[in-house]
């Protein structure tokens, strides 16, 4: 995913007349950075809040890296084409739940798209575009429906050897999800949780006001157009301006087409807000690959969630229901 910019409009500890305070924390898990936020009465107690945050994520890179050799996520991109690796309920739970947004949104988000990787790298390595040929061999090893699971045996098996699965655009959601949830299980009241622009926010800050965020135009990003409040809820961005390699003066996204095996284009930023991080991770992504039109509707069929897209041209489209307050 791209970083969000979004100016969370916080600072690092704030005093208010209340007995709660807000506090912060930044991070560097799952190769992203994580500011993490809670209200609290003191530091004391702000800080097992902010550890068990942390703590919580850092299981869940463990759970679900396919860098981690001994992640059974690993474990199931090792044996491709060869058995079925029994995993844990909860990979396997994750697992399902991306296969249903595959259908949702058309294979436009596919966790089977991380055979790819062999040929797009956005870590400043690439030196020329891939031929067709490799293009071609790359989209042979992606489809979500070749993600055989077994829920009686709990059981994940890639039918193709090649093959490979990877959270890199529903990870950061979910493990934000996660920590909130855990925070709000320990008696947390508020805050946020921010994974690099993938945030997820709950109760309100101590002068009782919605937490905030404006959202940078990043064809121009010393300017916010608009400023939102966040609720109980999540809103994540995907971007083209983040991790991309450029051509023959033509930039390509890291946002990946799974169908077609070439970067998205037509869109430099799709934000999307929904009830989870996961979701609203899995979905901007796919808002990104399916365009604006199919993808603006798609969002307004779901319940409960929207977006805001970007073109290359700079110009805003909004789905139904959204109301941004311009700056």
């Amino acid at each position: 995913m791209g970083r969000l910019f979004l100016i969370t409009l916080f600072a690092s500890l704030v005093q208010v007349t209340s007995a709660q305070q807000v506090f912060h924390r930044m991070t560097l898990l799952m190769g992203s950075r994580f500011d993490l936020t809670v209200v609290a009465a003191n530091e004391e107690e702000a800080d097992v809040f902010l550890d068990t945050a942390i703590a919580e994520i850092t299981r869940i890179e463990r759970l679900i890296s396919s860098w981690d050799p001994n992640s059974q996520t690993s474990a199931i991109n090792a044996n491709a084409g060869i058995k079925p690796i029994k995993v844990n309920k909860e990979l396997f739970d994750l697992i399902t739940r991306s296969i249903a947004i595959s259908e949702l949104t058309d294979g436009a988000f596919d966790i089977s798209y991380a055979s790819m990787d062999l040929i797009w790298k956005f870590d400043g390595s690439m030196i020329q575009m891939p031929t067709a040929e490799e293009v071609k061999a790359s989209v042979e090893m992606v489809g979500f429906e070749k993600i055989i699971l077994d829920s009686g045996k709990q059981t994940v098996f890639l039918s193709q050897k090649g093959m490979k699965i990877g959270f890199g655009a529903i990870g950061k959601g979910y493990a934000a999800d996660k920590a909130k949830q855990l925070l709000m299980g320990k008696g947390a009241i508020a805050g946020i949780i921010n994974a690099s622009g993938d945030m997820n926010t709950w109760g309100k800050k101590p002068d009782g006001s919605d937490w905030k965020v404006a959202i940078t135009n990043p064809m121009n990003k010393n300017i916010a157009f608009a400023e939102l409040p966040l609720k109980q809820g999540a809103v994540v961005t995907s971007g083209d301006y983040e991790k991309f390699v450029e051509f023959d003066k033509v930039r390509y996204s890291h946002i990946i087409n799974p169908q077609t095996g070439y970067p998205a284009t037509g869109i430099i930023s799709v934000t999307v807000f929904a009830p989870s991080a996961e979701l609203a991770d899995a979905l901007a992504t796919s808002v990104f690959v399916m365009g604006k039109e199919v993808g603006i509707d798609r969002i307004n069929q779901l319940p409960n969630v929207a977006c805001i897209i970007i073109d290359d041209q700079g110009n805003i489209h909004k789905s139904e229901h959204i109301k941004i307050n311009e700056e």
